[in-house]
């Protein structure tokens, strides 16, 4: 059984993630079992994980930060057990350890990994973020980030601080769901697929079907201001977390130099865009990013050899409001 995202390889050398295993659904209705109430549950994020970054992203513009609490794990993977080899997300021993991350203020768990044995005692699969944690039944309600973001667009609404937000509008759903599925096979895991093969042809054929989505997307954005219209959804959250990651990470560690972002007039351009929304560059921690990449993968970069660049200012001027009703 895979215990990270570096195990998840098939005998053809191509990457192969497999699927979330915490999967309930915290429900507006006070009768559920898992009921959206405030104060009840925590976020485990890394800044580096695209996948919980975007769960970070929808709770601050969504206004749910004082209705649910989160934490940062330490940037970078790191042996978790004398007894075990095995390396993952890890809290720091205090707040001053490492800038941006925090002891596990619940469980005074050491790793994430614990945070998993205290939730089943027979767990076998990964020990992945996000974690979104029931503080009242002490376990993990879900660790799928694609779930946790819909359950923070219409669950929490009643303490929401931005409740008429809604990120998967039911006029929108289909092409949502499209985009959604362009974009997590060919982009959000594609540069994954790219950077973990061990074989020349999965390598070959990610890289081209990823280039291939990018192409697409940025035909879209020459026409208009967001991926699915010019009303941001969640389609945008789910794109922006791996597009801000591209030339700083992905282009160099994952192999995915083929042609980067800023290379792309309208992609860069409307990165630059959605970083600037209200509440989204606060979820946004370079140096944490980078940190984890160069430093957690040694497979691929055994050095641990931090690129000094490009240091790219999202905060510049961009072109998007020529969408602009």
């Amino acid at each position: 059984m895979a215990r990270s995202s570096l195990d998840e390889i098939s005998d053809s050398g191509a990457f192969v993630r497999s699927a979330s295993t915490f999967r309930n659904f915290i429900s507006s209705d006070p009768n559920s079992q898992f009921p959206a109430e405030s104060g009840r549950y925590h976020l485990y994020i890394s800044y580096a994980c695209p996948w919980a970054s975007r769960c970070l992203a929808y709770l601050s513009i969504k206004g749910l930060n004082k209705a649910i609490s989160f934490s940062v794990v330490k940037p970078v993977f790191e042996r978790i057990k004398e007894s075990d080899d095995f390396r993952g997300w890890v809290f720091p021993d205090s707040k001053n350890e490492v800038p941006g991350a925090d002891p596990d203020p619940l469980n005074g768990a050491k790793s994430v990994r614990e945070l998993y044995e205290i939730a089943s005692t027979n767990y076998t699969g990964k020990y992945t973020v996000p974690v979104l944690w029931d503080k009242k039944l002490k376990t993990i309600v879900n660790n799928e980030s694609s779930e946790i973001i819909r359950m923070f667009n219409t669950e929490f609404n009643n303490v929401a601080e931005n409740p008429s937000l809604d990120l998967y509008p039911a006029d929108l759903k289909a092409q949502i769901d499209e985009i959604n599925e362009l974009t997590y096979d060919s982009i959000n895991n594609g540069v994954y697929r790219c950077g973990f093969a061990k074989k020349q042809e999965p390598y070959n054929e990610a890289a081209r079907q990823l280039y291939e989505a990018l192409d697409k997307c940025e035909n879209i954005l020459s026409k208009q201001r967001y991926i699915c219209g010019n009303t941001l959804t969640e389609a945008d959250i789910r794109l922006f977390v791996t597009l801000i990651r591209f030339d700083e990470v992905y282009a160099v560690h994952f192999k995915c130099n083929k042609k980067l972002l800023r290379e792309y007039p309208n992609l860069f351009n409307y990165t630059k865009d959605i970083f600037q929304i209200p509440g989204i560059s606060s979820t946004v921690n370079m140096e944490h990013i980078k940190l984890h990449y160069y430093g957690s993968h040694p497979s691929i970069n055994p050095f641990g050899i931090v690129p000094v660049g490009p240091n790219i200012d999202y905060s510049a001027p961009h072109d998007r409001e020529r969408f602009s009703a």
